[in-house]
């Protein structure tokens, strides 16, 4: 039986445990999402004790606590502690694990999705400047989704990386990475999946997806601290990577001055890493998980559903979302205003939401013939007055515009 959404009770009680609920109509959680008073309170805890005992001890004595970070990580993704890495970031985390893949020869193909997120594509290109490595977009089906039927005709001895961005950033398709998985762990060939919009929105369960690595933020559907991150990276894949930086954490030298890779996927992670970032990113995890994956999932889909039967009522405002399973991003465009002025126009009342050019998702948007989209996310903290307020300041906008 599918999840039930959040009680009203239980919806009031965790606005009223984030501070942010209070100041601000906050519809950019995909951009980043608004910290819990808790997960404030554990960041300037460990900043308190940095500051009493000093910062090396301090993160000694806070060992358990980052170690419970990467447990609950591991929990949350139906994966095993020692295949999760804590990161900087979803980018820093799925850079790091694309750069361990290793040199690239010329013939080498590359498999992406259409709605491959802009910076994973620019580290591809980069890394592959001045070898002939094709970098070839997997054809999407009607609903504008990857199509793994034509991904499976594309795969040759030549494949060396199938990418998948799971939630583009660009509006509420959810790509079915599952399905790609299937795919990829038949033919053998290394699959990445950038999992930054889908962690901590939907269920996630890496054995079921079949990837054979998946990177995460902090900063958006779990409500952790910027700078925060998750990267797994199957055991069994581990050592086809040798990450391109380490350091006296990932790779220690050993009694002859030679460097002994980590064992574990620890060997994508820095003794620079900011402990107090983690302690609240522990917290974050720990609330996800408290609330559950699928009760969150539940209440974010009604409520983006009832915003989205909103928006397409508006006369001038064209919901612009693919695809058969939808996110709580929700995207749209007013006629004869560009994104970006309707997101300044918005936030001169209190609401915020994102845009997004071409850069971020430019396959998609090219294919599309978008420049821009606005972008409204909601999550599982959202309210229906929130809902209202921002429907009837962009009534007022498409009025004005007629």
């Amino acid at each position: 039986m599918p999840a039930a959404p959040l009680t009203p009770d239980t919806l009031q009680a965790l606005r009223a445990a984030t501070p942010g609920t209070r100041t601000t109509v906050h519809l950019n959680h995909a951009g980043a999402s608004l910290p819990s008073t808790a997960t404030l309170d554990a960041i300037q805890a460990h900043l308190r004790r940095e500051a009493e005992q000093g910062p090396m001890e301090a993160g000694v004595a806070a060992r358990a606590l980052t170690g419970k970070a990467r447990d609950l990580a591991a929990r949350l993704l139906n994966a095993q502690p020692d295949e999760i890495a804590l990161t900087g970031g979803n980018s820093p985390g799925w850079g790091a694990a694309f750069a361990a893949l290793g040199p690239w020869r010329d013939g080498d193909r590359i498999l992406v999705g259409r709605h491959e997120w802009g910076g994973n594509l620019a580290a591809m290109r980069l890394a592959t400047r001045g070898v002939d490595v094709s970098i070839e977009t997997i054809p999407s089906d009607d609903s504008g989704c990857v199509d793994p039927a034509a991904l499976q005709a594309m795969l040759d001895a030549r494949v060396r990386l199938v990418a998948l961005t799971w939630l583009p950033a660009n509006g509420g398709l959810i790509n079915p990475a599952a399905a790609v998985g299937r795919v990829t762990r038949a033919a053998g060939v290394p699959y990445y999946l950038d999992a930054a919009q889908a962690v901590g929105q939907l269920p996630v369960d890496v054995a079921e997806v079949g990837c054979d690595v998946l990177s995460g933020a902090g900063r958006k559907a779990l409500r952790g601290p910027r700078g925060t991150g998750l990267l797994y990276v199957r055991r069994d894949f581990l050592a086809q990577l040798t990450p391109a930086f380490v350091d006296t954490y990932s790779a220690p030298l050993d009694a002859d001055g030679e460097p002994r890779l980590r064992a574990d996927a620890g060997r994508f992670e820095s003794a620079e890493a900011s402990v107090a970032l983690r302690c609240g990113q522990a917290n974050a995890l720990q609330e996800a998980l408290d609330i559950g994956l699928d009760t969150i999932r539940a209440q974010v889909d009604a409520t983006a559903q009832a915003l989205r039967a909103e928006l397409a009522a508006i006369p001038g405002i064209e919901v612009l979302d693919q695809g058969r399973e939808l996110s709580g991003l929700v995207s749209f465009n007013l006629a004869g205003q560009e994104a970006t002025a309707v997101q300044q126009a918005l936030a001169a009342q209190g609401i915020v939401i994102g845009s997004n050019g071409v850069p971020y998702t430019p396959l998609d948007m090219t294919a599309r013939g978008l420049t821009q989209i606005a972008r409204a996310s909601v999550s599982y903290l959202t309210h229906p007055d929130e809902i209202d307020r921002l429907v009837q300041a962009l009534r007022t906008l498409a009025g004005q515009r007629r």
